[in-house]
């Protein structure tokens, strides 16, 4: 029934920019704003004391605030919120932009700007954000008029959400916030996002059909936990071999006997070989970056010799590094549920048993029992392993960057989707604040962070907003006094050359009790899994500190192996 107004909508009560925000982000449905403050937008966090709704979690530094929105975004679907103030705030911020860029996640960062009047006379901690996120983010804006906030946050939602997902910074300036407007608020945000035409179907199942070597390779953002069955039911059905790329090891599950394994730093060999072989790439979300295809040597541009079918739900990405033979701008979702609409093939499919063999290299290659263990300190591989076996499967793990994560993303099973929060920008610091953001996403779930010593050091603050917060995640540093990745390429290329990767770090069980959080040091494995069993009990956040032989630099390389035992001794420095 057609519903008839008479006369004209009464005209909604003038408001201020920062209550108009606030409202806006309501409609638009955040419940979490992750935040440090300041005096650029305090007509924001006034309206906040009337939104008892949106819980707001104040970081201790921008940059962690910005990881914990980011991984907050990766976990949810929907866009993290982050709000910090102008010049230094936005600047440290921005670390956490470069990791949802290029790890496609939905954000948005809001920053306090300073007076319109003021700019270009190079005002107090002024800054051109334009010019500043325009090569890492979606969309870079600054709202001149508070009657336009609801319009600039809307579009923010959209931008951030529709294709490939991605950071959105909107600047907010002091008189813009303060400044009243009378204006309607927009309904919330529908993300928007392609899929697959039934031409393409089809053309995807006759390239099957044809194909003797298929590999699927999926990777990228929007990875429901229906999508992730979708995705299941095709491979299945088709008995495909899986592999997903750089640290999405949870989209599909591990345990499954299709998961043959990882495009990571350090893939197996075989793997590698497995990929050169085939003659039929089917690629779902995942993009062809620079670690995925081993330097662009797997999966060479601009024309590969394997048949490319790419699935990205960015047209701009498509054939933009390797031409695709049929190139499909869809969403990861609507892709999966159009590949779930294939039936199976009429007759065996050749090369068949190909999955089974993939599958079987993949466990010899992620066979933790298989490495041996250093002759002194804690054994990673056992540690991993340990998790592994006693983790329930929607436990979170997260890590940032550096050597000690070869252990994780290779001897970890990831089984549902989002349970893996990894910075494929290569980001240190970022696992400690991504587990205090997924802790309060899933209060009720195990979350484990695995850090290097040099890796926890960038955020280990955040102990305080973890406390505060009641965020009681488990840390893991991996302590080996090194910065391990630096120290190994330079053994590599300048063999007993060491220079600025030595770490003289704190007594890290003492720095985490100070904060009020459990803590122990580990220095056996044997030790390890009772140490842990506490944790897991200790009712408040934790951190185990495991101390490692810095000898060992991966499962199976040692800086004294040669050709780099020349490393011994340089500079009064041992390894």
């Amino acid at each position: 029934m057609t519903e008839i107004f008479h006369g004209q909508p009464s005209a909604p009560a003038p408001q201020n920019g920062g209550r108009l925000l606030v409202e806006a982000l309501q409609i638009q449905g955040v419940d979490r704003i992750f935040c440090v403050p300041g005096e650029s937008y305090l007509d924001v966090l006034d309206a906040l004391c009337d939104a008892p709704e949106i819980d707001v979690v104040v970081a201790k530094h921008e940059g962690a605030a910005a990881n914990m929105a980011e991984a907050d975004g990766k976990l949810t679907g929907r866009p993290g919120i982050c709000m910090v103030t102008r010049g230094p705030g936005a600047t440290h911020a921005s670390i956490g932009v470069h990791t949802a860029f290029h790890d496609s996640t939905p954000m948005i960062l809001f920053i306090g700007q300073i007076d319109r009047a003021f700019r270009d006379r190079g005002g107090f901690q002024e800054v051109d954000y334009r010019a500043m996120f325009g090569p890492l983010a979606k969309w870079t804006a600054e709202i001149d008029d508070p009657a336009r906030i609801p319009e600039y946050v809307l579009r923010a939602f959209q931008v951030a959400t529709s294709g490939r997902p991605g950071p959105v910074i909107l600047a907010l300036p002091e008189d813009t916030l303060a400044g009243v407007a009378s204006v309607a608020q927009p309904r919330r945000y529908q993300p928007v996002q392609s899929a697959p035409t039934a031409a393409q179907v089809l053309e995807i199942a006759a390239a099957l059909e044809q194909a003797e070597r298929p590999l699927v390779i999926v990777g990228g953002s929007g990875w429901s936990d229906a999508a992730a069955h979708d995705l299941a039911q095709f491979v299945d059905r088709h008995d495909l071999p899986v592999v997903s790329s750089f640290r999405r090891q949870d989209v599909f599950d591990n345990m499954r006997p299709n998961y043959v394994g990882h495009l990571t730093l350090g893939t197996d060999p075989t793997l590698t070989r497995n990929v050169r072989e085939a003659d039929l790439l089917l690629v779902v979300g995942a993009r062809l970056g620079e670690v995925a295809t081993a330097g662009y040597t797997l999966i060479e541009p601009v024309r590969t010799h394997q048949r490319l079918i790419h699935i990205h739900p960015d047209a701009n990405e498509l054939s933009s590094v390797v031409q695709a033979d049929l190139a499909i701008c869809a969403g990861t979702a609507e892709a999966a549920a159009a590949l779930a609409s294939l039936g199976g093939p009429g007759d065996a499919r050749p090369g068949r048993d190909r999955t089974r063999t993939m599958r079987e290299s993949f466990l010899r290659f992620s066979d933790s029992t298989a490495v041996t263990p250093p002759p002194r300190g804690v054994d990673m591989a056992a540690v991993v392993r340990h998790l592994s076996e006693i983790l329930p499967g929607d436990a979170v793990v997260t890590n940032g960057a550096g050597n000690f994560t070869v252990w994780v993303h290779r001897y970890y099973r990831y089984r549902q989707p989002r349970t893996e929060l990894a910075p494929t920008s290569g980001a240190m610091g970022y696992g400690f604040p991504a587990a205090v953001a997924a802790k309060l996403r899933h209060p009720h779930r195990t979350v484990i962070c695995v850090a290097g010593d040099g890796d926890f050091l960038m955020y280990p603050q955040e102990l305080a907003t973890a406390k505060q917060f009641g965020a009681n995640v488990i840390v893991l540093v991996v302590n080996n006094g090194l910065y391990g990745t630096i120290r190994m390429h330079q053994a590599r290329r300048f063999p007993g050359r060491i220079s600025a990767t030595r770490i003289e770090g704190p007594d890290f069980a003492n720095l985490a009790r100070a904060f009020g959080a459990h803590a122990a040091r580990v220095e056996t494995t044997a030790d390890f899994a009772p140490a842990l069993q506490a944790a897991l009990a200790a009712g408040a956040p934790a951190l185990l500190e495991l101390i490692v032989d810095p000898d060992q630099i991966t499962p199976t390389a040692r800086l004294s192996d040669a050709p780099i035992a020349r490393l011994q001794g340089q500079k009064g420095e041992k390894p």
